[in-house]
């Protein structure tokens, strides 16, 4: 089994990579995103008290979906910048903000843990939508929110609660680790569930110096016609997924996907495919 260091500059490297080729993908996929993180997002922007004409920070923005939720909450008087290290995904953002008439939305190129290119204390909220679970320095990144909000400004992200609790994702990369013959992700690495561990969210808002750290639990199910489309959506678009694979051959690959479609078809059923998933909404005051 692999042993290897972890090494965060080359993961960013890696991160960066594989969003600039899923980015057309995960916009694709957007009105079954919105559908799936829409209740979670809209509990993101109550507790960041995102309302007309706030100045809102949207950290590893994606395609932003969620950038333009907020948009429209803080009306024509508000502003809104999505921040994200892909580029390419950040066009799919700036294009959508502007085919909704959206034009207090503005994007800008930056690495979550390091925003020193954002105006500091100019911001009412900051926002991330499974984005902080990614990064190496969850610290540094909770730091560059924290120096971009006014006193009193809030950080509210969604993040995976534990992996027992979202088998549409987990069960895929329990299989790619063992295929991939990775080793666990040790305390304080990035993944999809760095953060879902009981009291493992609260603890880093509150190691960062955000007070009043509050956590609500979103049942968020992927609901799909099947478990083959599931598959489908996590092999387009899941660039984590993608990064774990780097290193396996076409054949391993293959093998892989199968056997992901294989495990997940326990979760069809009459509805079709509902597979389990719990969002977390962590948030704090500045």
């Amino acid at each position: 089994m692999t042993t290897t260091t972890f090494d965060a500059a080359a993961y960013k490297r890696t991160t960066r990579a594989q969003w600039e080729e899923a980015a057309d993908a995960w916009d694709r996929w957007g009105p079954r995103i919105e559908e799936w993180l829409g209740a979670a997002t809209e509990v993101m922007l109550d507790a960041a008290a995102v309302a007309d004409g706030s100045a809102v920070l949207d950290v590893a923005a994606g395609a932003g979906g969620q950038t333009l939720a907020a948009a429209r909450r803080v009306g024509p008087t508000g502003r809104v910048l999505a921040t994200d290290v892909s580029p390419a995904i950040l066009e799919h953002a700036a294009r959508a903000a502007r085919d909704a008439g959206l034009d207090q939305v503005e994007t800008l190129e930056a690495d979550g843990e390091d925003l020193s290119a954002v105006e500091a204390g100019a911001y009412d909220a900051v926002i991330s939508r499974v984005g902080l679970i990614y990064f190496p320095d969850q610290q540094a990144a909770l730091a560059s929110m924290r120096r971009a909000l006014r006193p009193g400004g809030r950080v509210s992200a969604v993040v995976y609660a534990a992996a027992d609790l979202n088998g549409f994702f987990a069960i895929p990369v329990g299989i790619i680790r063992r295929i991939a013959q990775l080793p666990p992700p040790l305390p304080g690495q990035p993944g999809p569930f760095s953060l879902g561990a009981p009291g493992a969210a609260e603890a880093a808002f509150t190691a960062a110096g955000l007070k009043d750290v509050t956590v609500t639990r979103v049942p968020s199910p992927v609901r799909m016609a099947s478990a083959a489309e599931c598959v489908q959506f996590e092999r387009e678009s899941f660039g984590a997924l993608h990064q774990m694979l780097a290193n396996v051959g076409p054949a391993e690959r293959e093998a892989a996907w199968e056997e992901i479609a294989d495990a997940l078809r326990e979760f069809e059923g009459p509805e079709g495919f509902v597979g389990p998933c719990e969002m977390l909404v962590v948030s704090g005051v500045s």
